[in-house]
């Protein structure tokens, strides 16, 4: 294992995102807050509980879920996308360096970026709505699994892109409104039996599902199933990188 490598390829992903800090870091954080004023201000003067939680303290966790999945994504494919796009991509297929080390490199910066992205909105959440962490473990095991699991669905996506209309394709067009339309902002048993059933079928819905309940202990879904689902989509996204390195998909072609 060329840890040397792993490490260059990491420090040079973290060192951009300090040469972007206001579009990395900033720019989220004062976008989340905007959601917090809005939402808890509109709406939450209507809904003043869900679940017997206050509506500003309810729609936290989708909050972060929101950020840390765009982020995720958008850090992982970007990372691998410009080499592809500067021509650089063939000084690493060159280098004493394999496609794994390559990717623990990319994806390791990408979710480390995440996590701490993640943990400055959840502090930013506290100056808004008084916070209570009922399982800080498997908080941060459904972080931690999020970052990853994204940051390499992110990673596809690079891989996948040929341009730069089809980096944010996916996740304009399909992640963001799976987000939205996950229970972000709210319970799936504020909807009608037939719209509760849909529901169910969107992913997303798991991630923060899941995430709400090691906060208050209330989830739409069993907590097992959501970290079930969580990991049956890190497999899948394992394999498919897997794929990629096997036939140098986009890569070597």
């Amino acid at each position: 294992m060329n840890w040397q490598g792993v490490k260059a390829i990491y420090a040079f992903e973290m060192e951009r995102t300090r040469r972007t800090l206001m579009q990395s870091i900033i720019g989220p954080v004062i976008s989340t807050s905007l959601y917090f004023v809005v939402f808890g201000a509109a709406i939450g003067s209507r809904i003043q509980q869900v679940d017997g939680i206050s509506y500003g303290a309810f729609i936290v966790p989708g909050l972060v879920m929101l950020s840390l999945l765009t982020n995720s994504i958008s850090n992982a494919s970007f990372g691998i996308y410009f080499p592809k796009f500067t021509g650089t991509i063939y000084e690493l297929l060159s280098a004493p360096i394999s496609m794994f080390e390559a990717l623990l490199g990319y994806v390791g910066a990408a979710a480390t970026k995440s996590l701490i992205l993640g943990a400055i909105i959840l502090a930013t959440a506290g100056f808004f709505v008084p916070l209570q962490i009922a399982h800080p473990f498997l908080m941060a095991l459904f972080l931690l699994l999020t970052c990853i699991s994204f940051s390499l669905f992110g990673f596809i996506i690079g891989i996948w892109a040929n341009n730069f209309e089809k980096l944010q394709l996916i996740p304009l067009l399909i992640v963001t409104p799976l987000v939205f339309l996950g229970g972000s902002f709210y319970s799936a048993s504020m909807l009608s039996p037939f719209w509760q059933t849909v529901t169910l079928f969107n992913p997303v819905l798991y991630l923060i599902s899941g995430f709400r309940w090691s906060f208050y202990e209330i989830s739409d879904v069993s907590v097992g199933v959501s970290l079930a689902m969580v990991l049956v989509f890190l497999t899948a996204c394992l394999l498919i990188v897997s794929w990629i390195f096997r036939t140098g998909y986009h890569i070597k072609k």
